[in-house]
Parts: structure tokens; sequence; C-alpha cells
């Protein structure tokens, strides 16, 4: 089974322009740039053009994973509860005959957006280079693999792969994360230090004299 994809909120946040469009909510992330494109000009995107980037939870009911709704109190109906300005494939407030409601799924219940998942909690990691003395510092999620967080290392180093990982001499096992690879977080080595988010736990490369490039 492929595994999901992780990304961090700042990830989501630099796609926050209306040819780019992400949001996350409910601990997914996704996609809304076709949304936008299908939509061009429509003025139900202001609110979604509006929360580029940023997480939409509060939009939603956790149980029902639906827009959240209320008694509208004007005709004692329950409907959608958008405080931001109805949006597309949200009813409008009363009955019109030039509503197109022929959308099928509405965008937030349609996977065809989704691209991943929000990571619970990131965290930061130094990858050293022993053949080079680089000394990266890199926001990885915490669900993420070691191999995973090779990938995202690879913009640093093509080679990366050539190396072999290590942290304080011991070998790490790529398939699992760093938590599974008992490397500590900043908090559990300097709890209670001020400079507590300066620090992070550091790996090792060792070169293989073996060029493998992505």
């Amino acid at each position: 089974m492929l595994r999901p994809k992780y990304f961090t909120s700042k990830e989501v946040s630099l796609h926050n322009t209306l040819e780019d469009i992400w949001v996350s909510y409910l601990g997914k992330v996704y996609n809304l740039t076709p949304l936008a494109e299908e939509n061009k000009g429509d003025l139900l995107l202001k609110s979604i053009i509006e929360c580029a980037g940023k997480d939409i939870s509060h939009w939603f009911d956790p149980k029902t994973k639906d827009i959240l709704r209320h008694v509208d109190p004007l005709t004692g109906c329950i409907k959608y509860y958008t405080p931001r300005g109805r949006f597309i494939h949200v009813p409008p407030p009363c009955p019109h005959t030039d509503w197109a409601n022929d959308f099928g799924r509405p965008w937030w219940k349609d996977n065809r957006y989704e691209i991943g998942l929000l990571s619970t909690k990131t965290r930061w990691i130094r990858i050293i280079n022993t053949l080079t003395s680089q000394d990266q510092r890199l926001e990885v999620c915490s669900e993420e693999t070691l191999d995973e967080i090779l990938q995202r290392y690879l913009c640093y180093n093509a080679h990366a792969a050539s190396y072999t990982w290590k942290h304080n001499g011991v070998n790490l096992v790529m398939s699992k994360t760093l938590g599974e690879n008992n490397i500590p977080e900043a908090d559990e080595l300097y709890c209670g230090s001020i400079d507590c988010n300066l620090f992070s736990s550091s790996i090792s490369l060792y070169f293989n004299y073996d060029l493998t490039e992505f």
C-alpha cells in the first residue's frame, strides 16, 4: 500500500495565490487549484482564495466532515454556516432556479483534490555531510521515514542515497521514522532551556563511494 505524503504547515502556506491554491482541513492537504481554474471569475471563489495556504478546519464539523451548519434566524431552516460569505458548491440561502447543482460531489467531499496529510507535529533536524562538512537544518514531519526525509534533502545533495546515515555512530534504519530510530527531539534534550528551539538532533552522512543519484 502506497504511503501518504506528509506536508508541514509551512509547505501548505507557500501555495497562496490564485494560480496555486492549497488548503488544509481536518488533517489533510488539498490542492484546490483545479477547482479555481474550473470556476475562474466566479465571485464564490473569494472566500477560498482569501484562505489559500491556510488551515480551514474551523469551517467543518469534525464528526460529519461537512461544512458547519446553523439555524438561519430569518427562516428557521438549518443551513451551512459560512460567516466569510457563501462559496463554491454552497447553495444560496433561498431557492434559485439559476443555481446549477449538477456539479456532483462538493469540493470538500471530493478526494480528487486530496494530495496528502498535514503533519501533526514537525521537528527540526541537522544533516551533516562528513565528506563536505555541509551542515543543513531541515524541518521535517515526525511521521516521515528516513527514506522520505532523504527525498526532502535531495535538493541539497543529489547523491544523498550514496551515504550511510548515522546518529551517534549508529546506522539508521531508513524505513523507520526519527522517533523509531530513537533520535530525540530538541525539547527532550534541552527541556526547560530558554534556547530549546535553537537546538536540534543531528544525522551524520558517511560517503559510500557510490554516486547514486535520483
